[in-house]
């Protein structure tokens, strides 16, 4: 008498998990949090790159040891009118004050890299909140300007990372596109790495001490505005509310 019973109880459970899944993709659509059901979990994503209609795309710059060709970099943006997106360590900022100025003065855009340039993913969420914290406090304090985005060192994140930044007003922002310049590519290498993964709505990932860097960026400025191509600053790229995030951290705008 039982069997009957048993298997209706087994029928149910794909419907109730289907039920689940539901009332939680509508949530997380509704509320734009940065989450995706992979699994049978709920993993929060940063932002990798960002659906868009137009050829809108960011180039984003990580600022953590020297300056040696950052006014090579900040040339070629101001000749080719393009604004992009840094990320600084602390201690970066606190060492070279006249270039957080030069680069914001330049219409740049400026983040957050963290204070010490750590793997945050092992650190407790207060070991966060003080990294962010003073990061953003010695940003601010040179530029007068809010802090909204952060970039984790090394691409190392978690959950807690993220749930942490987020509660804090921070966008936590990765990339598609990476040059490698920090392997010391040739200009060429570093300019063709770029040009053949962008998409619209990509972000690039560069650093400002890159060896090759400075001299691959007219390359690739020139090439992908040949292409319809639009630069913006990250912050102008993504969308701040009303949106989700896919399995490939691409953030997309909800349905309305």
């Amino acid at each position: 008498m039982s069997f009957p019973v048993f298997r209706l109880r087994r029928a149910l459970v794909p419907c109730l998990l289907a039920a689940i899944f539901f009332a939680l993709a509508v949530t997380l659509h509704f509320t734009g949090a940065y989450a995706v059901f992979t699994g049978g979990t709920v993993r929060k994503l940063p932002i990798y790159s960002v659906e868009r209609e137009d050829k809108k795309i960011s180039i984003s710059f990580d600022c953590a040891w020297g300056v040696d060709y950052t006014d090579q970099i900040l040339d070629v943006l101001a000749r080719e009118n393009v604004r992009a997106t840094f990320f600084m360590v602390e201690f970066w900022t606190e060492k070279y004050p006249e270039y957080v100025k030069k680069i914001v003065q330049g219409g740049n855009e400026i983040g957050t890299h963290s204070a010490t340039h750590s793997y945050m993913s092992k650190q407790s969420e207060g070991e966060i909140r003080a990294e962010l914290t003073s990061s953003a406090a010695a940003i601010e304090e040179i530029t007068g300007q809010k802090v909204e985005l952060f970039r984790a060192p090394y691409g190392d994140y978690d959950d807690l990372l993220i749930q942490t930044a987020e509660s804090m007003g921070l966008y936590t922002i990765q990339w598609d596109v990476d040059s490698l310049d920090w392997k010391d590519l040739s200009a060429g290498d570093i300019a063709m790495r770029i040009i053949n993964s962008v998409k619209s709505g990509s972000i690039i990932l560069c650093h400002n001490n890159g060896l090759h860097t400075a001299e691959a960026l007219p390359i690739v400025l020139d090439t992908l505005k040949n292409s319809g191509y639009e630069f913006v600053p990250v912050s102008e790229l993504i969308y701040r509310e009303n949106y989700t995030i896919d399995a490939n951290g691409r953030q997309c705008p909800a349905e309305r």
